[in-house]
Formats: structure tokens, C-alpha cells, sequence
């Protein structure tokens, strides 16, 4: 019973951390239509200390930012220059993040960037989006927008390269029946496609593509001498903006009730749930100041 229950969890393990699934021709075509194996799987994890050292730092850059978005939005208090490299999408920061999400297949033991890197990837753009760069020079203010939005587009492609192959394991394990083959010998009624078909959450997806739009028009109104067509590019941007924000609330919902490990499910609903908690207040500041504005132009009109 015991050593069953091993193996199970071995076949697991296997599946979760398998980066190719081969097809191979079957001897059923009736009842196995398709037959798929695991041709090769990650190296192994690293020690749980990193995963303690990841979760500690992640911690930290999201407790940093949440003090200064209350601190800069909600008491409206001038911004600390310093603070910024404390941001996720910050000099310092980000290239931190970075490693984590590209080395996140081997972060696997207490801390798993498999299930919480999407929220590592939401604190980036989260903070992308809320904070701008107050820099007066315009080489050095396209230089940082540049390798912010160069940050972004290689976490998502760093977290997909981890979760893909996390997502397509749970297809191929819940939706196959073993044969006797092989361990990870699988058949299917079905092709198994990358990324499997029950979770739908990309980090290559719309969300990043609109996050980066609005940084790249950022530096279209910065570069922009024409008024006219300043004021523009600068509708188009708070269009987007918004669009971001409410693709990033999708994301984070989805992300908090949607994930191949029910074991859990508390901790993922804290965690994404921490993250909309940041939109939340930002959302909640951008309106208090757009009230707050609208009602001393009244004032204004009335005097």
C-alpha cells in the first residue's frame, strides 16, 4: 500500500516536471488512439533554503511596494526617489526576479514558482504600471522605460517556459489512463497540446502585451512635441491602461480559484488575493483623486 502510494506520487513528480512528451505510434487504435511518453524532465530541485530565500524576497518587494503606493497615492505624499529601486519593476529588483522565474523549474519545494510565479509576474507589472519614472533627462527616461519593458516580455517568456510544461503534465495526468508500457506511458482519445487544456492562464498573453503598450506610450507622450498629438497618444494610453488594469483583475481571479494543486488553495487565494489587494487601493486612490478634482473645478466654476 505504501510503496504504491510512492510510486504514485513519483509518477507525479515525473509528469509535473516533464519538458517533452513523445508521440509514438499506437498498437490500439481503437482504445488508444494516442500514446505519449515522457522523453526528458528537468534537472532536480534545488534546496528548500532557496525556496525560503525566493519567498522572503518576494515578500519583502511586495511589502515595499505596498508601503509606497500608500504612502505616495493614498496619503499623497511625495514619492522617494530611493524607494523606486525597491519596486519589482525597479533597476535592483527586477533583474532578480528574472533569475528566479528563469531558473523557476527547479524552485520546487516549498515555494513553488510553478504555482506562485504568475503572481511574481503580476507584482512587476502591477508596479510597472502604478509607478512612472520622474526622471528629466530623456535618454536616461527612455533608457529605464526601455529596460523595464525588456524586464516584463523576458519574465513572461521565462514563467512560461515553467508553467507550460507544469499545465501540460496535469492534462496529460488527469485526462490519460496509463499503459503498462512505461511510467509516464500515457493514451489518450485526444492530442495532448502544450500548456494542456485546463488551465487557461498564459504569461505570454494579452495582459503583458497591453502592460507593455502602455510603457511604450509613456514614452511616445515623453518624446512627443506636438500638443495635439500628445493629447492623442495620451487618450490612447489611459484607454489601455484601463484595459490593463482589468486584465490584470482577470488574470488575478482566475489565477486564485484555477490551479492544477487543490492541496493549496489557501495560501494561492492569499497570495493572488494580496496582489489584487494593490489594485485595489490603487484603484480606489485614481478615483478619490479624480472625485476630489472634479469637485474643486465645480467649486472653482461656482466662484
Amino acid at each position: 500500500m505504501m510503496s504504491s502510494k510512492w510510486e504514485m506520487e513519483d509518477s507525479q513528480l515525473t509528469f509535473f516536471k516533464c519538458t517533452r512528451w513523445q508521440l509514438e505510434e499506437t498498437l490500439d487504435p481503437i482504445n488508444c488512439p494516442f500514446h505519449y511518453f515522457c522523453d526528458s524532465i528537468y534537472a532536480g530541485d534545488y534546496p528548500p533554503i532557496t525556496d525560503i530565500l525566493v519567498f522572503f524576497f518576494v515578500s519583502f518587494a511586495y511589502m515595499a511596494t505596498l508601503i509606497i503606493i500608500i504612502t505616495s497615492t493614498v496619503l499623497s505624499r511625495r514619492e522617494n526617489k530611493a524607494k523606486r529601486y525597491l519596486l519589482p519593476s525597479g533597476p535592483i529588483f527586477l533583474p532578480v526576479i528574472l533569475l528566479i522565474l528563469a531558473k523557476g523549474q527547479r524552485i520546487n519545494t516549498l515555494f513553488p514558482v510553478s504555482s506562485f510565479g504568475p503572481a511574481i509576474l503580476q507584482l512587476v507589472q502591477v508596479s510597472a504600471l502604478v509607478f512612472k519614472n520622474k526622471i528629466d533627462k530623456e535618454v536616461n527616461y527612455v533608457f529605464f522605460e526601455a529596460s523595464t519593458i525588456s524586464g516584463v516580455l523576458h519574465a513572461s517568456l521565462y514563467l512560461d517556459a515553467v508553467i507550460l510544461p507544469y499545465y501540460t503534465g496535469f492534462d496529460a495526468l488527469i485526462a490519460s489512463t496509463f499503459s503498462s508500457v512505461c511510467k509516464s506511458c500515457i493514451c489518450r482519445q485526444e492530442a495532448l497540446v502544450v500548456g494542456g487544456k485546463f488551465v487557461a492562464y498564459r504569461a505570454w498573453s494579452t495582459t503583458t502585451f497591453l502592460v507593455v503598450g502602455v510603457l511604450c506610450m509613456r514614452i511616445m507622450c515623453r518624446l512627443c512635441r506636438d500638443e495635439a498629438q500628445k493629447k492623442r497618444i495620451f487618450l490612447i494610453r489611459i484607454t489601455v491602461e484601463g484595459l490593463a488594469w482589468v486584465s490584470l483583475i482577470r488574470d488575478g481571479v482566475y489565477l486564485a480559484v484555477r490551479s492544477p494543486v487543490d492541496e493549496l488553495m489557501l495560501f494561492r487565494v492569499y497570495v493572488f488575493g494580496s496582489v489584487l489587494l494593490l489594485i485595489c487601493l490603487h484603484v480606489i486612490a485614481k478615483l478619490c483623486c479624480l472625485v476630489s478634482k472634479r469637485e474643486r473645478q465645480s467649486a472653482n466654476t461656482r466662484i
